[in-house]
């Protein structure tokens, strides 16, 4: 028999250096370290109540594109988090990897020169790059897990993680998930099914095995013991809202079993602000309220942010404005930080 059998749509496979040798030569730092390490405990006493005072805020850039423009954003946004850090426990949005519905581009790992050449080892040492470098200026991140081999590369510099809202179903990511150091918040479907991240906390809590790579990058058996460091993600779907309290509230029944104080977050964009960057402000101050008023399961809220507000067109070879978005559109950065100042005061008259 002549005709091939295996790899008929396959152009090209390519090893990619290990997690290894990628780390090897970008190692984390003792003061990176230590940030992940008392970032991701501060969230858990957030999670599990011993801190009931706080709200973790997710926020900047729907996706990163720009290194340059995303260590601007991070020097920007620093000194807002060290000034508020008594009532928001604020994480950078570090996004490099982009679900699309249809096809589009994937986040800066997959195509990092944004030219269609797919570097994806460039990408790999970009992302980390970036990682390392915010961290090491004291400001902690946060990524969405969307490709199961991508962590084994990023994680140690990641203190909080999402599952997405098109994958929170997969058992793929669920398993990935029980096994991560980080916590991690399952969003919504996006046609808004509450039962699929319900579901997803559930699974993750659990123990499991499943296939995956080693340090070397060779393909192991893993074997996790579950996370317990798991919530919920309202982000609307189906053209609809669910950041209000009746939302919210049953969203805290829907978990209840899970034995998470305060398992809801809320994100601000996405069908929560009908798509609309401007309308994120509203939905945040709405949050806000409601935690304010007594409403004490609402543990954070996510914002995308930029140094610009909205989004452009990326066209392959036509020139992209400094720190505007190519994925969703995001508020400015002064209206952000206008915001993050006014949410901190708002925090400020809760009720005991």
């Amino acid at each position: 028999m002549n005709r091939p059998i295996d790899n008929q749509h396959i152009l090209e496979i390519k090893a990619l250096p290990s997690p290894r040798a990628i780390k090897t030569a970008l190692p984390i730092t003792d003061q990176a370290a230590a940030l992940v390490v008392d970032t991701r405990e501060a969230i858990r006493r957030i999670l599990h109540g011993q801190d009931r005072d706080r709200l973790l805020v997710i926020v900047g850039p729907c996706s990163i594109h720009d290194p340059e423009a995303a260590y601007e954003y991070a020097a920007k946004l620093k000194p807002v988090a060290d000034a508020l850090r008594d009532r928001l426990l604020i994480v950078m949005r570090t996004y490099f990897e982009k679900p699309r519905t249809t096809v589009g581009w994937k986040g800066l790992i997959n195509d990092p020169h944004l030219d269609g050449t797919c570097d994806i080892a460039a990408g790999m040492e970009l992302a980390r790059t970036i990682l390392l470098k915010i961290n090491q200026s004291g400001l902690p991140c946060a990524t969405e897990l969307l490709d199961p081999i991508s962590p084994q590369y990023v994680a140690d510099l990641i203190s909080w993680s999402a599952i997405g809202a098109r994958t929170t179903e997969s058992q793929t990511h669920r398993e990935l998930a029980s096994g991560v150091s980080m916590p991690v918040g399952f969003k919504n479907g996006t046609e808004g099914s509450l039962q699929v991240a319900v579901n997803a906390m559930t699974s993750a809590r659990a123990p499991h095995h499943f296939m995956g790579i080693n340090a070397e990058g060779q393909i192991s058996i893993i074997r996790t013991a579950g996370n317990p460091d798991r919530h919920i993600v309202l982000r609307g779907g189906g053209g609809k809202t669910n950041y209000e309290a009746e939302h919210v509230a049953k969203a805290e029944a829907a978990v209840a079993g899970e034995g998470i104080a305060r398992s809801i977050m809320i994100d601000c964009s996405h069908d929560n602000s009908n798509k609309d960057h401007r309308r994120q402000g509203l939905v945040a101050r709405e949050v806000v309220r409601q935690f304010r008023e007594g409403r004490h399961s609402i543990m954070g809220l996510m914002l995308e942010s930029n140094l610009n507000p909205g989004k452009q067109s990326w066209k392959q070879g036509v020139p992209l404005a400094h720190g505007v978005s190519i994925t969703d559109a995001c508020l400015g950065w002064d209206e952000t930080q206008a915001l993050l100042n006014e949410l901190a005061g708002s925090i400020i008259t809760r009720p005991a």
